[in-house]
Parts: structure tokens; sequence; C-alpha cells
């Protein structure tokens, strides 16, 4: 059985793996791009991007492997059901119930490392990625250029332009300004600049070196043009003040909290890793194929369970939050609807079955 046990595992790992990784690459993919975005609009330094994708890597494990453990159970013993494997083990003795019990303990890795990303590495992950977005928020104008991209800068509505950048940020080369306000269009070009710091006050200036002004109104031909050798030019610091990110809230301050919000975030985090035992329940029964239906004709149905299962789950937390489900209730009441379809799925057709024998029984009787 030992040897069973450990093939079972295996092929569910396996199959596991490779759903998780390529769900891990389009997520990551997708939120990359969107931190892409605002790292080309200067919102976001670009040094600055893999860190925060490393930071939010276990948050998306935690929604990602108890859905990779479904669909690798969905894959893999469908596979042994048409390949007529699973025939084999049950004609030499193998039941349904030790079936499942093996897939069970295989899933206690997958809870345990999810209940690990949910309760502890996630929120201190989210809490790193919000030191980063409140240093960005508080970043000068200069902090967040990058050489050969046209800008456009909060303070004043500037359009800042430079060829280079030293590796400190504090010598540019090749620098074009533009910023259109009330009295019209003023653009600055300089074939250098640095940055000055007031000892004093503390407040920043761009000084440009040998370059033009040039101010007036689109449309016209009237242009005051200005040469100089050096000029200043003030760069505002970010002014946002320190965001707090609700996923990165620890999980002892939430279970310390009264908020409704924080402790329907709170179930959450401790339903992330009770869906695994459920989810494998329901797919242990779900993956049983017929060799004549298809490898992937089991996976609709199975994705539409799951699907609505965490649709609920979503709805359970919102209703929580809002105040409208008792907190002693919480999530358990959808967790307790699929537990029981999972259990009906697993031992409901032999109970029916046995029920009409016994009733057959007693007629011939």
């Amino acid at each position: 059985m030992s040897i069973v046990f450990r093939y079972l595992t295996r092929q569910t790992m396996i199959s596991m793996l490779a759903v998780s990784g390529v769900l891990l690459l389009v997520f990551m993919s997708g939120r990359f791009i969107k931190y892409l975005a605002e790292a080309a609009a200067g919102e976001l330094a670009g040094d600055v991007l893999f860190q925060i994708m490393a930071y939010r890597f276990p948050g998306f494990l935690e929604l990602i492997l108890p859905l990779g453990f479904f669909i690798g159970i969905l894959l893999a013993y469908g596979r042994m059901y048409l390949e007529s494997e699973m025939t084999v083990l049950f004609a030499c003795g193998m039941s349904d119930r030790q079936v499942l019990g093996k897939t069970l303990l295989a899933s206690i890795p997958v809870m345990l490392t999810v209940g690990a990303m949910s309760l502890y590495v996630s929120p201190w992950g989210m809490k790193q990625v919000e030191a980063i977005f409140n240093e960005q928020r508080k970043a000068t104008e200069f902090e967040m250029l990058a050489p050969g991209r046209f800008q456009d800068l909060a303070s004043g509505g500037r359009v800042t332009y430079t060829e280079g950048l030293s590796d400190d940020k504090r010598v540019l080369e090749g620098v074009f300004i533009a910023e259109y306000g009330r009295e019209g269009l003023t653009i600055i070009t300089a074939e250098s600049g640095s940055q000055l710091i007031d000892q004093e006050t503390g407040s920043r200036f761009l000084i440009l070196e040998e370059g033009g002004r040039f101010e007036g109104l689109p449309g016209q031909l009237e242009y005051q043009i200005t040469g100089f050798d050096a000029y200043g030019l003030k760069v505002q610091s970010g002014g946002g003040r320190d965001k707090e990110l609700e996923e990165g809230v620890s999980t002892l301050d939430l279970m310390a909290s009264n908020d409704p919000e924080d402790r329907a975030l709170l179930h959450w985090r401790f339903t992330l890793p009770l869906i695994v035992p459920i989810v494998t329940l329901l797919a242990v029964r779900l993956s049983r194929v017929n060799p004549r239906q298809g490898r992937f004709f089991h996976l609709l149905p199975a994705m539409l369970v799951y699907i609505t299962y965490l649709g609920l789950l979503i709805v359970a937390r919102d209703a929580l939050a809002s105040g409208k489900v008792p907190e002693w209730i919480g999530m358990l009441w959808v967790h307790a609807i699929f537990l029981a379809l999972g259990l009906w799925l697993q031992f409901g057709p032999a109970w029916l079955y046995k029920r009409r024998l016994l009733r057959e029984g007693r007629a011939r009787a």
C-alpha cells in the first residue's frame, strides 16, 4: 500500500506543480504588466518592480495552490481511469475509501503550505509592498526619472525627458522639460542638469546648465526665448501620505481588532487552507471518467463546482464584512454545503444502491 500511496501522490503532485506553474505565470504576468505600466507613467521606479513581484509571490501562491491541487487530482486520476490503472488498483483490493484516504493524506502538506502563506508569509510580503509603495509616493521627480523616456510627472503637469542619468540619479544629460500652464507652454532644454539640496530648508532644485527656455502660446509665433548658462528649477517631493494595505495587516492584529472588515479578512485567511481538503473530497469523485467520454470531459463540471465554491466564499466574506452574517457563522456555511456535496458524491450512490438492494430483498421475501 505504501507503494500505491507514493505513486498516487507523485502523479497528483506532478500535475499540481505543472498546473500551478502555468497559473502563476499567467497571474503574475498580468500583475507585472500593470506595475510596468505604472513605472512607464512615472508612478513607480523601474528598479522596484521585481522586489514587488517577489513580495507578492506568496499572495498568488495561497490562491493558486488549492486550484492547482484540485485540477492536478482531476488530471492525474482522470488519466488513470482512462488507462485502466484505477481498474487494476480496484481489482487488487484497493477500495474507493482507501483512494480517498491516501489523497487526503497527500493534501496535508498542501493545506499546511497554504495556511502558512495565508496566515503569516503573505501578510508579511504585503507589508513590504506597502512600504515600497509609500516610499515611491514620497519620492521626488528626480528619483522617478528614467533615461530615454518621456515621463508625465505630477508636479505642475511637467513632461520630462533625459538622454542619460547617472547611477546615483543626481546628474542628467540632454534634458527636455515641457510644462503647460495658464500662461501657455514653457519648454526648457539643457545640455546637463544636477540636483541641489538647500541645507537650510531641505528644498530640492534641479540646476540646468547650457540651455534655453521657450515660453508662448501653442499655435502662435510669438515666443519668448531665453538662453542661460545655469537655471534653477524646484523639484517637488511626492507629498503622498502613508497608506496601509488591508492585506498587509498581520493575523495577530486582525485577531485583536473588532472592525467587521478586519474580522472578515481574518475568516478569509483561515478559509483558504480549509478549501484544500474539501476540494480534494470533491476532486476524487469528479475525476471518475468513462473512457468513451474523453480525458477532459469531466473538467468543465468540476471547474463550475470550484468557481461556485470560490464565488460563494467571496459573497460570504462581503456579507460578514457588512455585518449581514453573524461572526460565529462566518464562512462555515459555504464549507458545510460543499463538504456535504463531496460526501454525497463519494458515498451517496453506494448508500442508495444498498437501500435499493435491501428494498428488493424485502419485496422478494
